[in-house]
């Protein structure tokens, strides 16, 4: 699939460049981890941000965080994400 906007919203900006995001979609995080997924937000992201993000909501949803690890100007482009969905077992 591919980024959409709307479901981005800045949930924290610290004046010195340090963006908190919240982000959530049907697509999977390996789609999500792939160079360009994000580049529609080139000039709002920077490297070190972090995108908390719900993934695979369409299915078997899971929640992590991403950190921008590069962006050109042009190319935006994120780590694996650190997942948080952890296990219920009760």
């Amino acid at each position: 699939m591919a980024f959409t906007q709307a479901n981005l919203s800045l949930v924290a900006y610290s004046g010195n460049g340090f963006h908190i995001w919240h982000y959530t979609t049907t697509d999977a995080k390996a789609d999500i981890d792939t160079a360009g997924y994000f580049n529609n937000m080139a000039s709002e992201m920077n490297v070190g941000d972090v995108i908390h993000a719900n993934t695979s909501t369409g299915g078997t949803a899971e929640y992590g965080i991403f950190c921008v690890n590069a962006n050109n100007g042009t190319t935006v482009d994120v780590a694996d994400m650190v997942s948080l969905s952890g296990s219920d077992s009760d």
